[in-house]
């Protein structure tokens, strides 16, 4: 089915929407388990839950993080807002960060090349679903290290859906054998690191990203999705010891460069000469 102008345009507006929501995901969802897990450790303590202002994706509207002034609907526009304020806070001039726009923009070009690829269909919303996942993921494993069970598990099991109902390229052999498999590497992986160094080498949040990539786009991308991701790792490694960006005993976090592998992928498939 072709898709008019008016149509790829409510596509791009809809990307645009969902990566205003990817924004708030990334802001708060590490805080939401934060506060879970204090109230998890005062719990077993014995001690007696502390009285907070609720928290979640809907509380409390979205505010400027500088001056907390609640933001006007006129001032949440995706996208258009953040170009009028020319990327400041009308209140109390605060610059905003660039990355609000950027997620916004990723988004929505994921969300038309779903389209594009795949035009109107279930499969062309699935794999916006897993783009937009792996957006918020790449962004929140940068910020705190976390890769949280909240997207990693469903992204797993979705893939896992998706290839069952056909919305994606791969049987549901290749899906379960490449969640499988994806896992178990940077399980085995890691389990090495730690016995020859005595320390981890990285989070039990890769394992399950990978396993969710390997769900997505099959076993037989595992290789060039592992290949990518750890030169792009160590391109990045190298820039961010340049910058002094690293975090405490020089840790990288892996999340975002299999993230990128995994968009890599579903646009322009595996390296050439390593599909499986």
């Amino acid at each position: 089915m072709p898709i008019d102008f008016f149509s790829w345009t409510l596509i791009a507006l809809f990307g645009l929407v969902v990566g205003s929501f990817l924004n708030v995901v990334i802001h708060r969802l590490p805080r939401m388990l934060e506060a879970q897990w204090a109230a998890e450790a005062r719990e077993q303590a014995g001690l007696e839950a502390a009285a907070e202002a609720p928290y979640n994706l809907a509380l409390p509207r979205s505010h400027c993080p500088h001056c907390q002034t609640p933001l006007r609907w006129w001032d949440n526009i995706p996208a258009l807002s953040y170009l009028w304020l020319r990327g400041r806070c009308r209140q109390c001039q605060a610059p905003i960060g660039w990355r609000y726009l950027a997620v916004e923009l990723l988004t929505s070009a994921l969300f038309v090349w779903s389209f594009a690829a795949n035009g109107v269909s279930a499969s062309a919303m699935a794999w916006a679903g897993f783009a937009a996942a792996l957006v918020a993921l790449a962004a929140i494993d940068a910020d705190t290290t976390l890769l949280p069970d909240a997207i990693t598990q469903p992204l797993v099991w979705s893939g896992l859906l998706a290839a069952s109902l056909q919305w994606s390229a791969q049987s549901l052999s290749q899906a379960l054998w490449g969640a499988v498999a994806g896992y178990l590497f940077l399980w085995t992986v890691y389990w090495l690191f730690k016995l020859l160094t005595g320390k981890d080498g990285m989070g039990q949040g890769d394992f399950k990203l990978l396993a969710a990539l390997g769900a997505w786009l099959g076993w037989p991308s595992l290789v060039s999705l592992v290949l990518i991701a750890s030169l792009t790792g160590v391109a990045g490694g190298l820039l961010m010891r340049a910058r002094g960006q690293l975090y405490e005993d020089g840790y990288i976090p892996f999340g975002p460069f299999l993230a990128f592998a995994g968009l890599w992928v579903m646009v322009w498939g595996p390296l050439p000469g390593l599909q499986l």
